[in-house]
């Protein structure tokens, strides 16, 4: 009578290659959340950029992009502070985006910033460091500056 199976030297050698396997391959797994969050924020940097545009384009419009202070009308129902045509601060900007989910997103008391909720640094004091920066206009000639900082996400 021949028995046929596995002998304990082939099971440990599968359960060897596997725990390799999953040594290597764990850590990139673990890993996509962080790039996900960044990949967010990198979009979150790219929305406001495009909506300060928009944003800019209807002050040229109306002729307040030269006034250090000033309200564009972007729908009958958003009202974005300006200075000198841009965005006033993150704050404002944030009303001309439909961040989503928007409980994700922090745009609340410090206004310089758009920071994303669901990081490792949220809580710890060191929020900003998955967030985008927003620096209003400076003057008529000097439009706002954005960075994006990812290290935290």
């Amino acid at each position: 009578m021949r028995v046929k199976g596995f002998t304990l030297i082939e099971l440990v050698m599968v359960v060897v290659i596997l725990g390799v396997l999953a040594a290597v391959a764990l850590p990139k797994f673990v890993n996509l959340a962080s790039d996900a969050r960044r990949s967010v924020m990198q979009g979150a940097y790219a929305a406001m950029v495009s909506a300060n545009t928009l944003v800019y384009t209807k002050s040229a419009v109306t002729g307040v992009t030269s006034a250090a202070t000033g309200t564009v009308a972007l729908s009958a129902t958003v009202n974005i502070k300006t200075v000198y045509g841009y965005a006033q601060d993150a704050v404002e900007l944030a009303k001309a985006i439909n961040f989503t989910p928007a409980a994700d997103f922090y745009t609340g008391a410090n206004t310089s910033f758009i920071a994303h909720k669901k990081a490792p640094v949220w809580g710890t004091g060191s929020w900003h460091d998955c967030a985008v920066k927003y620096t209003p206009a400076a003057d008529a000639v000097t439009p706002p500056v954005f960075a994006l900082v990812d290290t935290g996400c």
